[in-house]
């Protein structure tokens, strides 16, 4: 069965999976969501004896009908392959009462790896399937990851430019090494003067940019995303969840057709979506734990039905989470809306024009499988430390939020039904953090001695990632304000 993509904002623009993720967003600033998600008819059984690429193939191959076979096993061969550190891609470990699916083992140790390294594939295989002549610009916001995992998909790729903007005071000095050392002829990296959501902003507005694409079209380029926006990220994120259930069935620790519960740190609301969509598929997910740091826009929404951005940014430990705009939300207060665009654009707007939202009593009783709590800074830095000493477990500040939070929804509710944290970034992403969390006396270390002594500590191997910016030569150091994004495009690709 054919899948058809339409836009949040408007029924009538439909597109193809090849066509959606060329695009990255819907016109008027509408995402692409599935107009049905279709039963992952396979036994789990037999799932579990796949490995992650078959794993992929099973459930992608649902949702990008348009793909042939082959099309799309060269895709995930491609992305799925040594540039991880492990053969099964995503490991499942069981440690402090839960089990935290291993996110991190790719190119760039970051969840972001996940997707980002089979969607320059899947965009390039679409480029062909759609007669694209023009070279495609991603052009990305990050709060941190999402900019060095697409850097690095992207890098060389023919056919492709690459711009990411990064909040200059926003990210950790690891995540901003690793962007704005970045080799590649086709890409650029730019500190804006601002936080995540003004670059997110800024995006987006280039992307509604009339005027500015048809300059661009006149010069051989179009725009695509990178962001969690794009389908050709979220597709391949549902595909961890179902392979975490199946790790769980091949460990014993489940049998098939058992629930789990999934516990996700949260900030732009892709990573969570992905595993809704992997429950609508047939997925026995019971209960989606949202984890928020202090910027808890989300778990006030999930408390009030008020979504709520105007209030201070706060710069925590967890970076990748410092958003008040949750991008990824509005296809889930869609299909809450009951898939009506015309609802849903409305609330949209009153983001823009008021900062603020609210649900109906309706839309909020299909949010009963959702449950939302926060960490403070020093719940997180608590949870890091005692982990360690319990299990002997070094986790990242992400990683932790999510741990905090899952303590306290077990705390309310006793609920002891297994449960999948996704462990979104190694350790070695956020050592100053992590390593003060286990010890105050780390505070006078420098970066790198941190990264020796949490080698030490963990007798976790360092990652490639990590060595490979020891002394790598800065390359990208332009900073602008955040009105200039749109000017400093044009700089760039010489319009």
């Amino acid at each position: 069965m054919a899948v058809t993509y339409k836009s949040t904002r408007n029924s009538k623009e439909t597109a193809t999976a090849s066509q959606a993720i060329l695009k990255g967003l819907a016109e008027g600033g509408g995402l692409f969501v599935p107009d049905s998600i279709p039963a992952l008819d396979v036994d789990f059984n037999n799932l579990a004896k796949m490995g992650y690429q078959e794993v992929a193939y099973e459930v992608m191959s649902r949702m990008l009908t348009d793909f042939t076979e082959e099309e799309l096993k060269y895709c995930i061969n491609s992305a799925y392959d040594e540039k991880f550190d492990t053969p099964c891609i995503a490991p499942l470990v069981k440690k402090a009462g839960a089990h935290y699916l291993e996110l991190f083992h790719g190119a760039t140790i970051a969840f972001k790896d996940m997707a980002l390294s089979i969607l320059p594939y899947l965009l390039v295989t679409s480029a062909k399937k759609n007669n694209v002549k023009n070279d495609i610009v991603i052009l990305t916001a990050t709060s941190g990851d999402t900019g060095k995992a697409a850097l690095a998909g992207f890098a060389d790729v023919p056919g492709t430019r690459i711009i990411v903007f990064y909040p200059k005071n926003g990210v950790s000095p690891i995540q901003e090494k690793q962007m704005v050392t970045q080799k590649g002829d086709n890409t650029a990296v730019v500190g804006i003067i601002g936080n995540f959501d003004d670059a997110q902003t800024g995006v987006k507005n280039m992307f509604n940019d009339k005027e500015l694409a048809k300059i661009m079209d006149e010069k051989g380029f179009q725009f695509s995303s990178a962001n969690s926006i794009n389908i050709g990220r979220l597709v391949p994120q549902m595909v961890y969840y179902v392979y975490a259930y199946t790790r769980l069935i091949a460990d014993g620790e489940i049998k098939a057709e058992d629930k789990i519960n999934v516990v996700v740190p949260t900030g732009n609301f892709g990573n969570i979506l992905a595993a809704y969509y992997a429950k609508e598929m047939g997925l026995p997910i019971a209960k989606f734990i949202c984890a928020s740091n202090d910027n808890k826009v989300l778990y006030d929404f999930f408390e009030t039905g008020i979504y709520d951005k105007n209030r201070d940014f706060i710069l925590t430990t967890s970076p990748s989470m410092d958003i008040l705009i949750s991008s990824n939300l509005e296809r889930l207060i869609y299909r809450i809306a009951g898939d009506d665009s015309d609802k849903n654009a409305k609330l949209m707007e009153e983001l823009v024009v008021e900062g603020r939202y609210e649900i109906t009593d309706e839309m909020r009783k299909n949010l009963s499988e959702f449950y939302g709590n926060y960490a403070s800074e020093e719940e997180t830095a608590r949870t890091i430390k005692k982990v360690y000493e319990s299990d002997h477990y070094i986790m990242d500040t992400h990683t932790a939020v999510a741990a905090a939070v899952y303590d306290k929804y077990v705390d309310v509710t006793g609920d002891q039904t297994p449960t999948v944290i996704a462990s979104t970034a190694s350790p070695y992403k956020f050592t100053r953090s992590v390593m003060e969390a286990i010890d105050g006396k780390y505070a006078s270390q420098s970066d790198f001695e941190l990264v020796d002594e949490l080698n030490r500590l963990s007798g976790v191997k360092i990652p490639q990632a990590i060595e490979d910016i020891r002394s790598a030569e800065v390359l990208h150091d332009t900073v602008c304000d955040k009105s200039e994004m749109k000017t400093t495009v044009c700089n760039i690709l010489g319009l």
